[in-house]
């Protein structure tokens, strides 16, 4: 990948996208701008986890094709996310005596107590994908995030490592390496989209973003600048098509044209009964006022799921900075008022930030902040701890190819 081209690529349960991206040059500094942006029907993915690696290579192999012709620039490289309720949050705290004689903190002290927090028991078929750390004690007491430096005699760091299944991780780096890429980083789902759409000042004062998929929800909590929770919820945007076919008993293809054509989480009035025509079959009469119901009754389940997550972390309520919804899920029409009533917090739907876009659609929004993590980590040297994780991948990955 081109220190000025970056890629990145989504594999969602619904479909997959890929965005390609490049560097210019602004009146503020330097911006992204989306040169190439696509998506096709998923194949081989249930639940956001990859489960038939060989029919999900071919979908990205198109989709690798569309885009270099829309973008004019080959697609080699990218930034993949890995979803699915397997994705697990381990806190963990590491402690180091400080090495130098007169006490200063180095930037070697610093890395050994990260490292040290993440001596950590897993179980085998268990992987580390990214460390982020909440907070660091010099001495006992509480420090700043920069504590290099600082003087002291012991250095503590409390870390939030996120985990996967390790035979997912295998299925998902055969699937993006049998459509002849590589991978500079696997990104946990429920961080995806949060560069796309986040500005420093909401991840400082604490926001979350929901992203709402059609398989799964996943839910990333920012306070003081960094990651402090992250969760991934079993139901998704499919669960309510789902429910509207068994409620309707209809067919799951005209439960979905009614979910996107008539679906909405607002109190109607007016019409009982709506009609959708459907070609070369007769039209289909229901009630609108039953497809909100389902609707609401499926929306509702999915947000206390969340509301769980804040209380475990005491963040119900609490966020200044709001609720970001994005995925598909978040153009479900009246759902960021729903959100609100629901988790008692401001929400809004998610819209890019620092990037230059013709697409504004929520369901981009992962793939659109996987390339603006990707220029974060060439310009600002950010990785979150993937280079080594990749070294590993591409170990654990050679022992399975004949």
């Amino acid at each position: 990948m081109s220190s000025h081209i970056i890629a990145g690529l989504d594999i969602g349960s619904h479909s997959i996208k890929m965005a390609q991206a490049r560097l210019k040059e602004e009146e503020q500094g330097q911006g992204l701008e989306i040169i190439g942006l696509a998506q096709e029907p998923s194949s081989g993915v249930r639940k956001g986890q990859v489960v038939k690696p060989k029919e999900t290579a071919e979908k990205i192999l198109a989709l690798k094709q569309r885009v270099a012709n829309l973008s004019s620039h080959k697609v080699d490289q990218v930034l993949v996310n890995i979803g699915g309720s397997h994705i697990s949050v381990v806190p963990s705290h590491g402690i180091v005596a400080v090495s130098r004689a007169d006490g200063q903190i180095s930037q070697e002290d610093v890395d050994r107590v990260m490292g040290a927090a993440q001596t950590f028991s897993l179980p085998s078929n268990k992987e580390v994908l990214s460390v982020f750390p909440k907070r660091f004690m010099v001495d006992g007491q509480d420090s700043a995030r920069e504590v290099a430096g600082m003087k002291g005699v012991r250095l503590e760091a409390d870390v939030l490592a996120l985990c996967a299944f390790s035979p997912y991780i295998k299925n998902l780096t055969e699937a993006v390496f049998g459509a002849d890429l590589d991978i500079a980083e696997i990104v946990p789902s429920p961080l995806m989209g949060t560069e796309a759409v986040l500005t420093p000042r909401q991840k400082e004062l604490g926001v979350a973003v929901i992203d709402l998929g059609a398989g799964t929800t996943n839910l990333a909590v920012y306070e003081e600048g960094d990651v402090v929770h992250a969760a991934v919820f079993p139901v998704g945007s499919e669960n309510i098509t789902n429910d509207i076919a068994i409620g309707l008993r209809t067919e799951h293809d005209i439960a979905e044209a009614i979910k996107k054509e008539f679906g909405t989480l607002s109190q109607l009035k007016g019409k009982r009964k709506e009609t959708l025509e459907i070609p070369d079959s007769p039209s289909f009469t229901f009630s609108p006022k039953i497809v909100m119901h389902i609707i609401e009754a499926r929306a509702k389940e999915i947000f206390q799921f969340v509301n769980k997550e804040f209380k475990t972390i005491s963040r119900q309520g609490t966020l200044p900075g709001g609720v970001v919804l994005i995925g598909g899920g978040a153009k479900l029409p009246k759902i960021a008022e729903f959100a609100k009533k629901e988790l008692k917090l401001p929400s809004r739907i998610g819209t890019p930030h620092g990037i230059a876009t013709f697409e504004t659609d929520p369901v981009f929004l992962g793939v659109m902040g996987l390339v603006a993590r990707g220029f974060q980590s060439q310009g600002h040297g950010f990785s979150a701890g993937s280079g080594d994780f990749m070294q590993r991948v591409k170990k654990i990955f050679k022992i399975f190819i004949p």
